[in-house]
Order: C-alpha cells, then structure tokens, then sequence
C-alpha cells in the first residue's frame, strides 16, 4: 500500500516523501539534492522522533494527529542543531569509529545515554555502544582492562586511580563533568521522626563508592552534626542499583545515593528524602565523563568528535524546557529501566518527598559539564581528610593533569555555549567557603578529622 504523500516514513529520516518515491517532499521534486548538512539534519530529527516513539505505530500515530510541520518544530526546539552542525565540520579522519562506553544506570548518566537514541554520537561519525555496567569497581575495572574505550565515571574515580588509590596506577581524565546536584541522603520510612542526624549513631548507611562524592558529602554532612562516619555508623558500598532494595530489606538505615533511587524509594513508598544533595552544597559535581591518557593520545580526532558528542548532549540536557522529553528518552529498559513518571520528577524538580510534601526544585539535579580544578582539589582534601591518600599532596598538579578544563572550555565554546573565565570556581560547602589555594589548612581546619601522619 502506497503512503500518503505528507507522510513520514517511520523507519528512514523525517522527510516527505514525493510521488516520484525519493525522499524529498512533493514540492521539492526537480530541485538538487540535499546537501550534507540537510542530511545529517534529517537524521537528527529522525533520531530523536524514533527514541521519543520508539513503538513504529505509536510513532505514525503521533505523525498523523499532529501533522509532519509541527512534529518538525517540536524537535528543532530542542536539538541544537546550528551548534551540532558547525561542530561536526571540524571533524578529522577518526582513528577509530567502533566505541564501547561503560556506564551506571543512573541519571547522574543522561548527557552520555542520550547521546545514542538521539544521533548525538552518529552525528560525530562514531559508533557507539553503550554498556550498562553493574557497580563501579567494575566500571573502573573494565576502564584498566581496556574492555571500555571512554566511560561514565564518579568524579573521584579518575583522580583516585591516576594516583594508584585502591588500584593499578593509570592516568586517567575526567573531559566533562556529567551532572551536578542530582543526589539526596534518603532513609527507611521507619526513620520519619529522626530527623536530626544527631539521633543517627548506630545508623547503617549506603554509598556507591569509596571514591565518590557520595562518601565525601555524607561524610561532611555527619561530622559537621556531631557524628562521627568512621565510629558512629556504619558506611557500606552498595551498587546504586541494589540501594531500594536494601532499604526495603532493612539491611540499612538510609543512603546518600544517586538518582533515580532517592525517588524510587518514595516511589516504592519504603523511604522519605531527608535531604538533597543541593542542599549541602550547591553546584556540587557527581559524575565525570573520562577516558585514559592513553586513548587521547592514540585517537586524538576519535577523542575530539566523542567530546563534541557529549559536550552537545550536555548542552541540550541542561535546558530545563527539555527535560520531560529526556525523561522518555532515557527510561527504556537498555538505559535506566526506570517508570518515566520516576526520572520526570528528577529532572524537573517537581517531586513527592516521601514526607507529605510536593516540592518544586528545578536545579534538583543539573548538568554543567565544566571540569573545575577547584572542585578536584576539594575531592583531594576530602581523601586526605578521611585517610584515603597518606603524605603530601601535590592538589593543583593533580587537580590541573585529571581535570581537562581548558579542553572543556574550547568545546564547549564550539557548542555555542558560553566558555567560563579561570580555573577555579567558589563555593561553599553547608557555609564554609572553599579556598582552593589553603587546602591543606582547610583539612585540618575541621574538628572530625582522620588525617593519616605523612
């Protein structure tokens, strides 16, 4: 049966097709074809149709209720396209084309999972494969075996194994950071009337990793209450994945874990959120984006298209306006395997707390991509200041050969974004403010302290 001429054809690029059956709208016939630019256009658009409607049927449904010029004005809103575009002319002959990315099935991932379904990775000339990963010693794991080629990181991570903490010793950078906020501190249903960390000793807590900002703000947060994370309480690593279950068991207490956990223990009506992350320090980073020396230094333009690939899904994920559409994105079972209804109250920021409350948060969970060499300095004093690197630390060397902020700036400036001054950026971490200049008189500035002697 022959399609109607304003139809799409579902599975090829969003294009008209013409009586003449090419794939060029009626009006169009006679003209030359499409250039390149027009093509890859196309396919963008194709991209995204297919991973918002990934069922063929619901997809033509879709195409037939709301007409071919408004389904393509829905997607030119939120694709950068003229951005993707005029990125993608720099590309140079790529060294290799074939990709495997390691990543966690959580939210802190979306800039790196969106970039599949939404040609972001194509659009690059890459072929990418995504591999959803089970814990993160497995991702750090695969990343030295060399099983990955680039991977989904927790921001310590890269800094820990470039400096041999807990394993092999492999320089390591982190390109961009993935997401920041983006987390909460969420504890059983049981818990309702111990709202004050000062009642928690004898708590069991959850975190995914030694070396993650996960461990580090639960454990600013505790001690800066009275508790005490290494005789308190107990602190376990715990897959993101296994967290709901292990409150749900009573196996412990609470977590400081990643989204969309924190909201699916209020989903699954077994946890409250006691806190967001946001709210211990705001702007804070979570997840990177790295790759080893190594393979920078063997696939420069590979490294350079995956850049500008993950650098432009960052840019579209950071658009509050889009996040409802990223939320379907990102739920299908080979991302987050998550209800949409889950991810959409991460991203948006309008979420049930588990305690009564409706709460509207828009910056709950962001994603700037900027790898500030102030915020790896402050990772550093925390691994100094809970006895995890022993001696001298040499923080700005390490802080300036991990974290790629000038390669960063220039990328994102290519995006279109605008590429932010210095190398390091304030904060505060719940009120005190961060020097990245004194760290060492920051570490001992705090009362609970495990520093290790030199």
């Amino acid at each position: 049966m022959s399609k109607p001429h304003d139809a799409y054809d579902a599975d090829r690029p969003l294009m008209l097709r013409c009586a003449c059956g090419q794939d060029h709208a009626p009006g169009e016939h006679g003209r030359a074809p499409a250039s390149q630019q027009e093509l890859s256009h196309d396919f963008m658009e194709a991209s995204l149709m297919k991973a918002l409607f990934p069922v063929d049927s619901v997809r033509r449904g879709f195409l037939k209720a709301v007409g071919a010029n408004t389904a393509r004005a829905a997607i030119a809103s939120v694709l950068p396209l003229q951005a993707m575009q005029a990125m993608a002319q720099e590309k140079g002959a790529l060294e290799k084309k074939d990709l495997k990315i390691g990543f966690i099935a959580i939210t802190c991932a979306t800039p790196l999972i969106m970039a599949a379904p939404l040609g972001f990775y194509q659009q690059q000339g890459l072929n990418v494969q995504l591999n959803k990963t089970a814990g993160w010693a497995l991702i750090r794991d695969k990343m030295l075996n060399k099983e990955h080629d680039a991977s989904h990181f927790l921001s310590p991570m890269p800094l820990a194994i470039s400096m041999g903490l807990g394993s092999t010793q492999v320089p390591m950078n982190v390109a961009t950071i993935q997401n920041t906020n983006g987390q909460a501190i969420t504890l059983h249903v049981k818990h309702k009337d111990k709202r004050d960390p000062k009642s928690w000793k004898g708590f069991k807590f959850a975190v995914p990793f030694e070396y993650s900002m996960h461990n580090f703000l639960l454990r600013y947060y505790l001690a800066e209450n009275g508790i005490n994370p290494d005789t308190d309480v107990q602190i376990r690593v715990t897959p993101p994945p296994e967290m709901v279950a292990n409150l749900r068991a009573g196996n412990i207490d609470g977590f400081l874990g990643p989204d969309p956990f924190n909201q699916r223990a209020v989903y699954d009506e077994v946890g409250f959120i006691h806190i967001l992350s946001k709210e211990i320090w705001d702007g804070h980073p979570c997840c990177a984006f790295g790759v080893s020396e190594e393979f920078i230094k063997q696939n420069p333009n590979t490294f350079a298209a995956l850049y500008r690939a993950i650098i432009t899904s960052s840019f579209m994920a950071s658009q509050p306006k889009d996040r409802e559409l990223i939320a379907k994105v990102i739920a299908p079972t080979q991302y987050l395997n998550q209800p949409e209804t889950v991810l959409t109250q991460v991203l948006t920021g309008k979420f049930a707390d588990g305690l009564g409350n409706i709460r509207n948060v828009p910056d709950r969970a962001n994603f700037d991509p900027v790898p500030w060499q102030s915020m790896a300095i402050w990772m550093l004093t925390q691994m100094k200041r809970w006895g995890y690197v022993k001696g001298d630390v040499n923080y700005k060397q390490i802080a300036e050969r991990v974290f790629m902020l000038a390669d960063a700036k220039k990328q994102m400036a290519a995006a279109g974004w605008k590429a932010p001054d210095g190398t390091g950026k304030k904060f505060k971490v719940m009120g005190k403010e961060f020097d990245p200049a004194k760290p060492d008189e920051y570490v001992k500035s705090f009362a609970i302290n495990k520093m290790s002697p030199a």
